[in-house]
């Protein structure tokens, strides 16, 4: 399977999920149960402690608003979830205290609103039922019924699915049956947590600076303003490019100094290099930093299989056809990758 997709090969989520409009998961929650349900969220860490890709956690990346989740506690599904975001960056809980103590302290981040079941269900005790539908690559469980320490988030396959809520009953059954809203409308109506979750960040980071003893005042100024895409940063950033690459708007009014390694992740030298920086236009901007774009070193547009196409469209993104904006220099080519690893949406390996 391919982890990233060119313009030219975009997908509606319809068709990388055998037609259904949503897509089923299952959580293995033991250790953040409590503050998970409590919250209404998902979260995990990008990699592993070796900073290894675990495809249980890339698959956070492809969960999308109206996505139904399955929560498995103490060898039960207790409680089953509707997916109210798309993936986001965010820092470790502070409710999960020494659950996961050896996470990495930033992750990904998906909203989900939880429901308890009103009967919970206990693999086990069904196996003879449920071993015939279990995907032979990636199973959320054992064929004995056990747990599966190692996984996290696994995409439940529709047959298994199916098996599951005829065992449940008719309360999941109604979820899976309903038409699904439009994706404007499955979105939670509230303020974007996303946004509100990394200013909180960013304005944490930004005082450290600000209070650093060893910085000279000029370079705290600009770091500071680095953050808005401002002063020297987005000096640096005109000196190599001169307009969006999407939309190639050139007027300077209208475009933002964009972080390809965010500026949240960079040290202080990465923040001020204008090769960590493309010129983009406010949406642009938007689609970069939440990771639904990106692009290859040569130049080549990126579309995240998760992305709603329909609004891409809208915002200026052609999805119909391969896509190239023009290469880039090697230092860019070395902050897209991170980007691309680090912050795109893709599909698990």
């Amino acid at each position: 399977m391919m982890n990233r997709t060119a313009c030219t090969g975009a997908q509606d989520r319809s068709s990388l999920g055998g037609g259904s409009p949503v897509r089923y998961w299952w959580v293995n929650q033991n250790q953040t149960y409590r503050q998970e349900q409590a919250g209404g969220y998902l979260w995990s860490p990008k990699r592993k402690a070796n900073e290894q890709r675990n495809h249980f956690y890339d698959t956070m990346r492809v969960v999308a608003p109206g996505d139904l989740i399955l929560s498995f506690q103490g060898t039960y599904i207790r409680t089953v979830g509707v997916a109210r975001s798309y993936c986001y960056e965010s820092p470790k809980p502070e409710e999960f205290d020494r659950a996961g103590l050896y996470w990495s302290r930033i992750g990904w981040r998906v909203d989900v609103q939880w429901s308890a079941l009103s009967g919970s269900l206990r693999p086990a005790d069904h196996m003879q039922r449920l071993r015939a539908v279990l995907p032979e690559k990636y199973a959320p469980l054992r064929s004995t019924g056990e747990g599966l320490q190692s996984v996290y988030l696994a995409e439940v396959p529709a047959p298994m699915m199916y098996v599951i809520a005829e065992l449940i009953g008719p309360e999941l059954q109604a979820r899976m049956a309903a038409v699904p809203e439009p994706l404007a409308l499955r979105i939670q109506e509230r303020p974007e947590i996303a946004e509100q979750t990394k200013e909180a960040w960013e304005e944490h980071l930004e005082l450290n600076i600000r209070s650093d003893d060893l910085l000279r005042e000029t370079e705290r100024v600009a770091l500071v303003r680095s953050r808005r895409g401002q002063g020297l940063f987005r000096d640096r950033v005109r000196s190599i490019e001169r307009a969006c690459r999407i939309t190639r708007v050139d007027n300077p009014e209208h475009l933002i100094a964009s972080h390809c390694k965010p500026w949240r992740h960079a040290d202080n030298d990465e923040r001020l290099d204008g090769e960590n920086g493309l010129l983009l236009t406010p949406t642009v901007d938007h689609l970069f930093d939440r990771g639904f774009i990106s692009f290859e070193g040569d130049g080549q547009l990126l579309v995240s299989p998760v992305a709603d196409l329909a609004s891409l469209r809208k915002m200026g993104i052609e999805t119909d056809t391969r896509v190239n904006v023009g290469g880039f220099a090697e230092g860019q080519r070395r902050y897209l990758e991170y980007h691309r690893a680090r912050i795109f949406l893709e599909l698990p390996r």
